[in-house]
This record gives C-alpha cells, structure tokens and sequence, in this order.
C-alpha cells in the first residue's frame, strides 16, 4: 500500500483497467485451474465475453474501447486510413482521435488519471498526472510523460512493444524470450505506479497478449508444438493479474477487458488481388505499391481489415462510380463478398457491413463503404504491391474475431450480457461517480442501478 492510501482514505470511488490486448474469453473461462487468479475474479465479480467493434483492429478498438464511441465518431477506422479528398494515406496516431477520452473525462471532473502503454496514444497527454503511449509509439523516451517518469522507466529497461520480427523465425524461442521479457517490464511499471500515484483512474494495457496469439494461437487451439510456452505465457499473465488485484485498495474496483476476440488463422485473404481479378480494381502501370497507384477506372479498392471503399465520383480523387450509381454498385461489391469462398470451400464472410449499420458522425469522408467481417480462419490483407494468388500463408497462425472479447468487472453488480467494447467506457465512469450524458457515447453502463 502507498503513501497515498494511507493518507487519503476513500474520498471517492476509484477503478483500475487493466486491458490484455486480444484474449478471447473463452481461452480464460475454459481453463480455471491453470488461471485461478481469472476464475477468482470471475467468481468474485462478473465476467463474459463480449463482442469488440467493426472492424475488430486494435487501432480502431482502443480509440472506441476508451471513447465510449464508434470509429465515425473517433475519425480512426483502422491501422491506416485514407485522408479526406485524396488517396493518401496515414497510419492514426492519439492525435488523430477525435473524441473525448475516459481519462479526459475523469481528469475534467477533477480527479487523477495515470495512463501506460494504451495503443493509439501518442504523443503522451499533458492533462494527466503521467502517461507512457503504447503500440504505434517510437522509442520511451518520446512516448512518456512527465521527464521524471520517462527516466524512471527507462531505468526499468521498459519495452513498449515486443519485436514482432521474431514472430516470423519457424523456432519461436526468441520471439517468447522477447514476449516474456516485454511482459515483466510492463508489469514491475504497473506495478510501481499502481502503489506510488495518487490516481483515481489507473488506465494500462498489457499489449504482448496480442502478439503471442498472432504466432502461436493456432498452436493452443489445435494443439501445436508451441502450445506449452503459449500456456506457460499465460500462466505468467494470470500470476500478474493476480498480483495487482491483491495490492489493490479496497476501494478500487478493477476490471479487465481485451479489445477483440482471436482464432486460428487458416488463410489470408488479398483482398485487392481478388477485387483486380474480378474487374473491380486496376492499376495505372505494373510497378504499384500504394493506394495512390490505382487508375480511373478503378471501381473499388480495400485498406485492412477488410474495408472495402467504392471509388466514388466527388470523394474519391479519380472516382469512376458516379453518385447515382453508388448503392447499385455497392450492392453488387457485398453480393460478390457474401459468395466468396476459400479453398476449403468455407465462406470467407461471416458478413458484409453496409457502413451506416457500423458508423455514426463526422468522419463520413474516409469511412469504407463496406467492411468484411471474416468466418474464423480468414484474415483479410489489403496491400497494394500484388500478390499471384488470392488465398496464402503467412508467418502468422492467429487472427483478430469479432466475438469473444473478454471482459471482468470485480463488481457483482455488473451485468454483462449482450455486451460490448462501447459499454466500457460508461461502466467505469458510473463505477467512479464521474457525470456523463448518456447521448454522447454509443455504449451504456453495465453496472445495475
């Protein structure tokens, strides 16, 4: 217990979020006994799985989990997004999210937040009492502030991001040494600002999660030759979260949530391989590797995961589809996706998202037109540089799922049922007493009134 505790006392209620990065529920919930510290919660709280947002990426899901609001509203669609009137394109940064984050919310009603390794976060804020960015973030000493904690951290050996490069070696043995070393590091800094800050909201994200399932996933599902270090991975996880729940103060509530489900990954799917061997997409000449090589008589290109964007007359720069055309064209481009099979003969569409059942606000202009939930198995790639066939294999053997977000409030009072990542946001501002108006976000509380 820090100082802070024992001097403060219990003014106000306070949460603790801590978020591991693409764990599906139901890799938690089956195994009790290899992840006690799990199942306590669970029994102590409330837990269940969730369904994430579309598109399941976590460039799109940390702004939305953390807003409370969906991507039309954030202005962050996916890892890349194209700018407004032009076939540049961008990777979002935290400066690019547009809506109000829950710490920003809790630090205007004049409480404390600390924020570490959240993905989309950089540059760090300035508003709150410490922040160190996450996934898409350079180096520490740019992601954190204030100085004394980026030396702090530096200090610890802190690493933001594990060396996904690693993932790609056939021996995955470097790749969890990294995975491992990442994880402790982040864990020794929760853990010391979890005791020492005087917060009222500690906002931290365990991202190395994500990668080991991206690597090894199909390994723990179909019972691999990694799927023992895959476990003891997540054995050390749960000792972790353990650890936090125990040295925290009575008056914290935590939860824990991930951003989007996983599963094993069969194929990837090259998406605007399939849309120029269909007619839907061409190129100006044969050496292409960016969306701004696409020719006029493009009808549609796509950008991951799985968004596909009509080529529409007046947004896009050398748009064919005149605007009367559009939902006709459309129309056809869903049809064509909701047949689309792999070689296993499997749909790879679970199913295809007209953009206004996805997206509300103001960021219409760079929104896809469709978006592609896949059938597990199928990831959906979209790069520019061609590939000879639609459906490969990559280093890869996990993949992102729309379902089977995980979420744990160690609150008995919440219901999560029929749940998903918007309701997040509102359910910590209602465990904190901090006053929001129901309108602005997309989710609502879960805690029962």
């Amino acid at each position: 217990m820090g100082l802070f505790d024992r001097l403060r006392g219990k003014d106000h209620p306070r949460v603790a979020f801590i978020g591991i990065d693409g764990v599906p529920f139901t890799l938690l919930s089956e195994h009790p006994d290899e992840f006690p510290n799990f199942a306590a919660l669970a029994d102590a709280g409330s837990a269940g799985d969730i369904d994430s947002i579309v598109p399941p990426e976590s460039s799109a899901c940390w702004p939305a989990l953390t807003t409370g609001v969906n991507p039309g509203e954030t202005g962050v669609y996916g890892f890349q997004d194209r700018e407004v009137g032009s076939y540049d394109t961008y990777v979002p940064m935290g400066r690019d999210v547009q809506a109000t984050r829950v710490w920003d919310r809790v630090t205007d009603a004049g409480r404390k937040a600390t924020v570490m390794n959240v993905p989309v976060t950089f540059p760090p804020q300035r508003n709150v009492q410490r922040m160190v960015s996450g996934f898409l973030s350079p180096g520490v000493d740019k992601a954190a502030y204030p100085d004394d904690f980026r030396d702090a951290l530096s200090e610890m050996n802190y690493k933001i991001d594990v060396n996904a490069k690693l993932g790609h070696d056939e021996d995955k043995t470097a790749f969890m040494e990294d995975a491992r070393k990442t994880l402790d590091r982040r864990y020794e800094a929760f853990e010391r600002y979890i005791d020492q800050d005087d917060w009222d909201l500690f906002f931290g994200v365990f991202m190395t999660t994500d990668r080991v399932n991206h690597f090894l996933f199909k390994d723990y599902e179909r019972d691999g030759k990694n799927k023992d270090a895959f476990m003891e991975f997540y054995r050390t996880v749960d000792d972790y979260l353990g650890r936090i729940r125990d040295a925290l103060p009575e008056d914290v509530t935590l939860i824990v949530a991930s951003d989007h489900g996983f599963t094993s990954l069969d194929y990837e799917v090259h998406c605007n391989t399939w849309l120029e061997e269909n007619g839907w997409l061409s190129y100006e000449d044969d050496d292409h590797d960016a969306l701004s090589d696409i020719d006029e008589d493009s009808k549609a290109y796509s950008l991951i995961p799985g968004r596909f964007f009509i080529n529409l007359e007046g947004r896009e720069p050398r748009g064919s589809v005149p605007q009367s055309e559009y939902e006709d064209v459309r129309d056809e481009l869903k049809a064509e996706l909701e047949a689309l099979e792999g070689p296993d003969g499997n749909k790879v569409a679970d199913r295809v998202v007209v953009k206004e059942d996805a997206f509300r606000g103001d960021h219409d202009d760079i929104a896809p037109d469709l978006v592609v939930i896949p059938n597990h198995g199928f990831d959906l790639k979209s790069g520019f540089k061609g590939h000879d066939d639609v459906f490969g294999v990559g280093p890869r053997n996990g993949m992102h799922s729309f379902d089977n977000a995980t979420l744990y409030v160690d609150d008995p009072g919440a219901v999560i049922e029929d749940a998903d990542l918007y309701d997040i946001a509102p359910t910590i501002l209602d465990l904190m007493d901090v006053e929001y108006s129901r309108t602005e976000l997309d989710g609502a509380s879960l805690i029962q009134q």
